[in-house]
């Protein structure tokens, strides 16, 4: 098994060494999957919340801080990747900073505070993220706040149907012009995201499961869900014993 430190290590190594391939393949359309439903769904997702601010935790080259700001919206992006924020600040449509997750648990309000709704798009990769969770959710989020998730859906990723590591290597990503470098992350069932989230005191509120337009399988996962100590007082406000079931 990885040391956390090492995974941390690779996963950035993977995205500086990749950020140009992975910026022509986001800005060309040449994620199929993206293209298809899963840009517009977490777009979608986080917009439904009707928030005036928004952090984008591994934001990349900031395809979605630049859809989000069209609507609106006033995002601040972070990645580990310092090649990928250029390519985000260069494009415009928010404020982007070279932050780490090791950055941020440190500092949870180190790229602001009060945010209205976090969203973490196909960001979370590594084992040990319930830090990073707890963090934000004690610093950056806002009253009534929400945390956005998209992740691989089971189906999509393929067996075994456990929890565990896999390595990425972008086959299949873009026009084949590039050379990546593959990455590892790790892979949850549903009921792992589901307990992970519970864990770091957040309460699934919505989950949806993106389609492919021709296949009808799902492409992804996304969860909406909320400090579960906001449900809690919601409940009671309108009249719910806590604990009680509606």
């Amino acid at each position: 098994m990885p040391k956390p430190s090492d995974v941390a290590a690779e996963v950035e190594r993977s995205w500086v060494s990749n950020a140009k391939a992975w910026t022509a393949a986001v800005r060309s359309g040449g994620i199929a999957s993206r293209r298809l439903a899963t840009d517009d769904a977490v777009t979608a997702a986080v917009l439904a919340c009707r928030p005036a601010r928004v952090l984008d935790l591994g934001c990349g080259e900031g395809w979605l801080a630049r859809a989000l700001s069209a609507a609106g919206v006033e995002v601040v992006g972070t990645d580990g990747s310092a090649p990928l924020i250029e390519a985000a600040r260069e494009a415009g449509g928010g404020t982007f900073h070279v932050l780490t997750y090791q950055d941020l648990i440190a500092d949870p309000v180190r790229a602001g505070f009060g945010f209205d709704v976090v969203v973490a798009n196909f960001a979370l990769l590594a084992r040990d993220v319930a830090a990073l969770l707890l963090a934000l959710r004690n610093g950056a989020l806002a009253p009534d706040a929400a945390l956005v998730v998209q992740t691989v859906h089971p189906i999509a990723a393929g067996p075994p149907y456990r929890d565990g590591w896999r390595t990425e290597d972008f086959r299949g990503f873009g026009d084949g012009a590039h050379v990546w470098r593959p990455m590892p992350w790790y892979f949850r069932t549903l009921g792992s995201w589901l307990a992970l989230l519970r864990r770091t005191g957040y309460a699934v509120t919505e989950l949806r499961e993106p389609l492919h337009p021709e296949t009808a399988l799902p492409l992804s996962l996304l969860m909406t869900a909320e400090p579960s100590s906001l449900r809690a007082a919601a409940g009671r406000r309108r009249g719910s014993p806590p604990g009680s079931r509606r």
